[in-house]
């Protein structure tokens, strides 16, 4: 078996450790791989970084994962950042890096994206309230109001 199998079979492991919630054993595999920037190993150590899930919590390194898995064109990452953004968590609150991040991710066919962007447009407390911009997101989200 060459690296890149081993590669992939860790891969693979890991994923399913953290499917699972054996964050530990999913720490251990999927760390060296995030280290070589595999997005799928990236988004998922963000998250056990950002919450502390079988390893120390550590909000820098989660959102630099987080931000690398997004750029790199996850649509999960790219939700997830959006979110990091919108909550302020692992970064400084940034409702045009939200906005930016969800319309990526809803664009990828993340439809959670669309819909939460639709409830920011909606709500009008983090931007200015668009009501028919609202109405253009749940319908790319399939939602009728």
């Amino acid at each position: 078996m060459d690296l890149r199998e081993n590669r992939a079979m860790e891969l693979e492991s890991g994923i399913a450790a953290f499917e699972t919630k054996n964050f530990a054993h999913a720490t251990k595999l999927l760390s060296p791989i995030a280290e070589e920037g595999n997005v799928d190993a990236l988004y998922r150590m963000a998250i056990m970084l950002q919450n502390g899930l079988g390893c120390l919590a550590n909000e820098d390194k989660a959102f630099s994962y987080m931000t690398k898995a997004a750029e790199d064109g996850l649509p999960l990452a790219m939700h997830a950042l959006g979110f990091m953004y919108f909550e302020g968590e692992c970064t400084e609150k940034d409702s045009d890096l939200c906005i930016k991040w969800f319309e990526r991710a809803a664009a990828k066919g993340m439809m959670g994206s669309a819909t939460t962007l639709g409830m920011i447009y909606e709500d009008g407390k983090i931007v200015k309230q668009d009501l028919e911009k609202a109405e253009e997101w749940y319908k790319k989200a399939g939602i009728t109001k």
